[in-house]
């Protein structure tokens, strides 16, 4: 094993102790400048992960927006995740990538990306995902929407009480999404999430540094 190589597992393993805290994920905005200006005023407070996702953007924006907000990932030692496209990851070499229910699977990405990068999983309300996601390798679960998003759509069917029976059974850390705000995300955390996910009420906030620092405080 290379140098290379023997630094981006070190770095894995750095992440994998890193997954607690805010799970920030960015909203479908083309407008790179605002993207990255929010964006870095919520890592400098504490985000410990960041997700890129814009489904709607086009190759080249995505490309460029991946890289711009990789950069900032790394001035701020913040894992960065891309969501659905294994291949950009790969490209970038970034930290990890997220996958849902109508991605590939989380054993078709493990396989992708290797054994050192994270592997995140949408489990949704449905605990025999999670099980799945762990029997193929995931880094970590997520579960969701608990609450009404104003980005995603989907029903909001998951139970709080998946948290308490996810870290009484598996070994993963967890995160809990949809619709998250500091006072929503409370009774989740008290149950044992490990990482809240959150984009509209970070990203449309006046001052998203502030709110940042809201969510951190109820893991503290």
């Amino acid at each position: 094993m290379n140098a290379v190589q023997n630094a981006d597992k070190d770095s894995a393993k750095n992440w994998q102790q890193q997954l607690r805290g805010l799970y920030l994920v960015t909203p479908n905005w083309d407008d790179t400048q605002r993207l990255l200006e929010v964006t870095e005023r919520a890592l400098a407070a504490g985000v410990r992960v960041l997700q890129y996702r814009h489904k709607t953007a086009n190759i080249e924006l995505r490309y460029a927006q991946a890289s711009a907000l990789q950069s900032l990932c790394k001035k701020y030692a913040v894992a960065f995740i891309i969501n659905d496209f294994v291949n950009l990851c790969v490209q970038l070499n970034a930290d990890g990538v997220h996958v849902g229910g109508s991605d590939i699977s989380v054993a078709q990405a493990r396989s992708i990306v290797g054994p050192d990068k994270i592997v995140g999983s949408s489990c949704y309300g449905d605990l025999d995902l999670a099980r799945l996601a762990q029997t193929q390798g995931a880094s970590y679960m997520a579960f969701g929407g608990f609450y009404p998003s104003l980005v995603k759509q989907y029903p909001v069917t998951t139970k709080p009480e998946i948290v308490e029976l996810a870290r009484a059974e598996l070994n993963l850390p967890q995160v809990v999404i949809g619709g998250m705000t500091v006072e929503l995300a409370r009774p989740l955390v008290e149950r044992g999430a490990d990482m809240v996910a959150a984009i509209s009420s970070v990203y449309n906030a006046e001052l998203p540094e502030q709110v940042v620092r809201d969510f951190i405080a109820l893991f503290q």
